[in-house]
């Protein structure tokens, strides 16, 4: 990673203390349900960010969430993690998506889908592997708000929408231009603000899943999955879907869960 990325990473602000406190009580195995229902109530704003998010049209519920006790109970401890996490870090950054050609509303599509794909996927499948995927596919593009920030200081914008619009590879362009990818960059950014391992290392492996280790393979399977499955514009195609379920197939995961999952998040 170049040097002025480095240097940026290391002048993000601290997270807030309700990040930590969040972490804190997720980590540790004797906390219960109540305990990160205490934590989430204590902060209003955060409060209505979670309900908003878990009312989206994306996770199919005909009721209203109304009560931060409901939403863990439906998703679980470690999906509505994932949405805390993503309320927090993106507060964190200004966001200027322009280098990518797509727009801040355009960017969070693409982290909402992504993220109720491996919900739909995985909520009854492997609650455990989805508390690491839920907050890891909220945050896993944001490498791509440092590499804009670094690209429009640069004044490399030309060049990168150039080499973008000739690869249609978004990581081949990231690595060609600021010679690093999104994900990197993330884990990079959670690795700074002392994020579980699991989390970052799930991040950092999800371009090639082959190089990850056993214990979190099937993880960085699932997110190069969801990524390939929700292209940068968050449009999911009849392409892209296709594309996707070649890997689901190479890497030996639940079609029939991935193709309901789909199913959810386009209808």
């Amino acid at each position: 990673m170049n040097d002025r990325l480095l240097q940026q990473i290391r002048q993000l602000p601290p997270l807030p203390e309700s990040a930590m406190q969040i972490e804190a009580v997720y980590q540790n195995p004797n906390s219960t349900f109540n305990d990160m229902v205490k934590i989430l109530e204590k902060d209003p704003l955060l409060t209505a960010d979670i309900l908003k998010a878990a009312n989206s049209p994306l996770y199919g519920f005909s009721r209203e969430i109304n009560a931060i006790s409901q939403a863990v109970g439906l998703f679980g401890m470690g999906t509505v993690r994932g949405f805390a996490l993503a309320s927090i870090v993106k507060k964190s950054f200004p966001l200027d998506l322009s280098s990518y050609g797509i727009t801040n509303t355009e960017f969070a599509e693409l982290s909402k889908k992504q993220h109720a794909i491996v919900t739909s996927w995985y909520i009854k499948k492997d609650p455990k592997l989805l508390g690491v995927l839920s907050p890891a596919a909220f945050l896993v593009e944001i490498g791509k708000v440092l590499i804009s920030q670094y690209v429009i200081e640069e004044k490399l914008q030309e060049k990168f929408r150039d080499t973008l619009k000739d690869s249609q590879n978004v990581e081949a362009t990231e690595i060609e231009v600021v010679g690093v990818h999104a994900p990197e960059v993330s884990a990079s950014i959670f690795t700074h603000w002392k994020f579980e391992e699991k989390l970052v290392e799930t991040i950092r492996h999800c371009v090639e899943p082959q190089n990850a280790d056993d214990d979190i393979k099937k993880g960085a399977q699932s997110l190069h999955v969801a990524r390939v499955a929700v292209p940068i514009n968050g449009v999911i195609t009849d392409e892209s879907v296709a594309q996707a379920k070649k890997l689901v197939t190479a890497y030996g995961l639940d079609m029939e869960s991935f193709e309901k999952a789909i199913e959810n998040v386009r209808s």
